[in-house]
């Protein structure tokens, strides 16, 4: 398995760079500066990378409650009261293709004799 190098943006190098010479001290040479700002970029990294993981271990959980609660058995008190509604436009629904099958046909057929 190869590992991803994770090349930061030019935006998060500039404001690494940006944070560096901010805290700059007196004596510091360009190349202590430049050491410090790939610090703060692999810090941006690490954090950018925490919050990808912890927006997807978010989302699972959400996909997860949403599932439970789909699957989730109706009350009983709930379930008398909504069971009648439900069977009889169930089954109007389950009848409604096959009256449209059977329409169409009956259409074709008359278009043909004529």
């Amino acid at each position: 398995m190869k590992k991803k190098t994770n090349t930061p943006s030019v935006e998060s190098q500039q404001e690494a760079l940006k944070i560096a010479k901010a805290t700059q001290k007196p004596a510091q040479t360009k190349e202590q500066t430049k050491l410090i700002a790939q610090g703060i970029e692999k810090g941006i990294a690490l954090y950018k990378k925490q919050q990808k993981e912890r927006s997807r271990q978010a989302d699972k959980a959400k996909k997860r409650e949403q599932k439970e609660k789909r699957t989730q058995p109706i009350t009983p008190a709930l379930k008398d009261d909504v069971a009648p509604q439900v069977e009889s436009s169930s089954s109007h629904v389950n009848k409604l293709p096959w009256l449209l099958l059977i329409a169409s046909w009956a259409s074709f057929a008359i278009y043909l004799m004529k």
